[in-house]
């Protein structure tokens, strides 16, 4: 690299940290949970995304080492070459069955899953409506697929109602289930009725909403009483509530057809190791069996709120396990997450541009793997730093 390349980026990263929003990695040392080991010391961890406490269950472990045992730590290729394995074909059906879907689709990662759907689906004459506070994935898929992107305010389904009112030609509305920021929900049956009215795709990203929200954990979609036929196209995460990797697409036949033949990031990628997809296997048993974590889970979130509250806490409102509290600057969101992280408590700083200008936030995640009395001591913290 030349000195002036070298240079420039040196200014580039100094000027970074000066504004508050350079990014520093912290090695966990041992398995997720509540508590974690992180540089030889023990704290509580409220910044996890494993909300079912899932991602060292005694089962899903067992799962992944039997799974590894019989069929490898790697597929060996792309699932069209020679990489589509039995374990991923057994996990594609409980995933179409669980969601009440004709088919599901794994993918590597959620990234991935967004980039390719949208670019098999959407082309540089189309137009996408995107929420504006939408997932960084979604909104690249549309500028990487070439389309005319529009960005209506957030949650204002109204607002989109107006546009498409002017831009009939609209390929696909796009938005995150749960929004992974704020916490808070898409207005899901809104959008639909909008999707069928103008004849576009739906398409759900529940990352966050999988697993967590329904009777039964199977998303933001159940939550509002939706199906396949309201909501064509879903999308969710193995790696938050089902605690293990990837990420699949469910949907009718054609769709996923489709998306086999098209859709890039599925085409040119290794597949899933299989390992893993016996642990996702196993892992979503448990979802489906063991409704107490979403019950505790949603008793917790209770707890926390209406202890925020007493405090006179600046909470958004959120009845998911994201609990942001808005700080403004990102100089402050570090400071107080320095603080707490002094008294025990692992709590991440969330600063621009993952979150817009003066919203810097300390971005409080709640688990079914915490205690009463970890949530109790976080409050107590909270009210001694904020």
């Amino acid at each position: 690299m030349s000195t002036e390349l070298e240079r420039a980026l040196i200014e580039r990263l100094a000027r970074r940290q000066a504004a508050g929003l350079y990014r520093r990695r912290l090695a966990v040392e041992g398995s997720q949970g509540a508590e974690v080991v992180v540089s030889g010391r023990r704290c509580v961890n409220f910044c996890s995304n494993d909300y079912l406490g899932l991602a060292a269950h005694p089962e899903v472990l067992s799962a992944a080492l039997r799974g590894a045992l019989t069929y490898g730590v790697g597929s060996g290729a792309s699932h069209l070459i020679c990489g589509h394995m039995a374990p991923h074909r057994a996990l594609e059906e409980a995933l179409a069955e669980f969601t009440g879907r004709p088919r599901a689709l794994l993918f590597s990662t959620g990234y991935q899953a967004n980039l390719g759907v949208i670019a098999a689906l959407a082309g540089r004459s189309d137009w996408i409506a995107q929420d504006r506070l939408n997932h960084a994935s979604l909104l690249d898929a549309a500028r990487l697929a070439g389309a005319r992107l529009k960005r209506y305010p957030h949650r204002e389904s109204r607002a989109l109602a107006e546009w498409l009112a002017r831009w009939p030609r609209c390929a696909l509305i796009a938005t995150d289930g749960v929004f992974s920021m704020d916490g808070d929900l898409a207005p899901l049956p809104e959008l639909a009725e909008l999707a069928q009215r103008h004849g576009c795709w739906l398409y759900v990203d529940d990352a966050h909403g999988f697993g967590v929200l329904g009777e039964h954990g199977q998303g933001t979609l159940a939550h509002f009483g939706l199906g396949y036929r309201e909501v064509p196209i879903l999308m969710a995460t193995l790696g938050k509530a089902l605690g293990v990797f990837g990420a699949f697409v469910a949907g009718g036949e054609a769709l996923i057809e489709t998306l086999i033949q098209e859709a890039r990031t599925y085409v040119y990628t290794t597949a899933l190791p299989p390992a893993l997809a016996e642990a996702a296997r196993a892992s979503l048993a448990l979802v489906r069996r063991e409704s107490w974590r979403r019950e505790y889970l949603r008793a917790l979130i209770e707890r926390f709120r209406s202890g925020a509250q007493a405090l006179g806490l600046p909470l958004l409102p959120s009845m998911t396990p994201i609990q942001p509290l808005i700080l403004g600057s990102p100089q402050r969101a570090l400071a107080v997450s320095r603080k707490l992280w002094e008294l025990g408590f692992w709590v991440a700083a969330i600063r621009p541009p993952t979150v817009p200008t003066g919203t810097a936030r300390l971005r409080i995640t709640l688990t079914a793997a915490h205690s009463e009395r970890q949530v109790d001591q976080l409050l107590e913290a909270l009210a001694r730093s904020v």
